[in-house]
């Protein structure tokens, strides 16, 4: 269950995350309301926020939060920006995920 718990946060953490950036660029790139930047701090503050419920040291949890925000980033491809991704962007998200259960859920040393 503790798997199932942080993967779920990390997950979460990476959408506040890709929507405080994504925000900003859709201002500066597509010529977006200004007034998009207020929700993007308010996500972004979220997303500091969030990082800060992981148990684990906060290395540790910043290490393997950058798997999750790969593979959820490849999803925000696919389904915000109707993107197809390629192969390799799905084996690229599938090592970055492997390398997240790697350093959460191996044994380690008291």
């Amino acid at each position: 269950m503790f798997e199932l718990k942080t993967i779920f946060l990390f997950f979460i953490t990476a959408i506040a995350e890709i929507i405080g950036c994504y925000l900003p660029y859709l201002w500066l790139k597509q010529n977006k309301s200004i007034l998009l930047l207020i929700p993007a701090a308010v996500s972004l503050g979220a997303f500091v926020w969030l990082l800060t419920l992981h148990p684990s040291a906060a290395g540790r949890v910043y290490a393997a939060y950058g798997g999750v925000y790969i593979g959820s980033s490849i999803l925000w491809l696919w389904i915000i920006e109707g993107t197809t991704p390629t192969i390799w962007d799905l084996v690229g998200s599938a090592v970055a995920l492997s390398g997240m259960a790697i350093i959460m859920f191996s044994p380690k040393s008291a």
